[in-house]
């Protein structure tokens, strides 16, 4: 037979159950058309993903962040690392001021889709939003104004020696002062038995009279001040103690 192909005119009426068609006859024997009604299965099979070859499903979800770490700086080049989930290589990377004054970060750097460190130079003290655009568009800025830039305490009282004084008698006020710093506290080592350590804002005092030597001896000690922020800058110092007769000199 010349054509074997099966058309609409060699089916006879009821000849085909719907059972039969897609089983008994393949598809490359039907010819291009539409059969009459009742002649084709009320119902075709499920198309399922084993069944769909060179399709590619390709999904960018909209990156967050968790925490910035540290998330307070100074002015110089710091990094920081930035937590968080969707990231993409290389992201963008910005940190907008609160003023809406908006500067990129130095370099960016990707650990993983959870995780990305930036460098960040901004000359402005204030606190910044931090915002990450994935290179589809999508991004994400904290919801709070999460980084602080601000100059660490700077002391203004020099490191070593506070002064030579007499081991009998109360010494006069020492004053430890550090711009910035809104209190201070002794970390290393201890002030001398019989003194008073006291913070304040700006400055702090050692005042008394000390009660640990009865002859010549130097203490040692480190004062950290800490400002508003949580940064922190340390100094060491020394008290030394006199007796006899060059026991009532003291440097203040």
């Amino acid at each position: 037979m010349a054509n074997s192909k099966v058309d609409q005119r060699s089916i006879t009426d009821g000849a085909v159950s719907n059972s039969k068609l897609g089983t008994d006859i393949s598809a490359d024997k039907l010819t291009t058309g539409t059969l009459p009604d009742g002649r084709f299965p009320s119902t075709l099979p499920a198309v399922s993903g084993a069944n769909l070859t060179g399709i590619t499903t390709y999904t960018d979800n909209t990156p967050t962040i968790s925490s910035l770490t540290p998330s307070v700086i100074t002015n110089a080049q710091t990094e920081v690392t930035i937590a968080g989930t969707n990231f993409v290589s290389v992201p963008t990377v910005e940190a907008i001021n609160t003023s809406g004054a908006i500067t990129v970060a130095d370099s960016v750097t990707f650990t993983s889709a959870t995780s990305i460190k930036a460098d960040f130079t901004l000359s402005v003290d204030g606190t910044y939003y931090v915002r990450v655009e994935n290179n589809s568009g999508l991004a994400v800025r904290t919801s709070t104004a999460a980084l602080t830039v601000s100059d660490a305490p700077a002391w203004v009282t020099a490191s070593g020696s506070l002064g030579t004084f007499s081991g009998s008698v109360a010494i006069s006020t020492i004053t430890l002062t550090a711009t910035d710093a809104t209190s201070f506290a002794v970390t290393s080592g201890a002030v001398t038995a019989g003194l008073t350590f006291s913070t304040g804002v700006g400055s702090a005092t050692i005042t008394g009279t000390q009660t640990a030597h009865t002859t010549a001896a130097t203490d040692s000690f480190t004062v950290t001040a800490t400002d508003a922020e949580g940064q922190t800058a340390a100094r060491a110092f020394t008290i030394s103690w006199s007796f006899g007769a060059t026991g009532g000199m003291q440097f203040n």
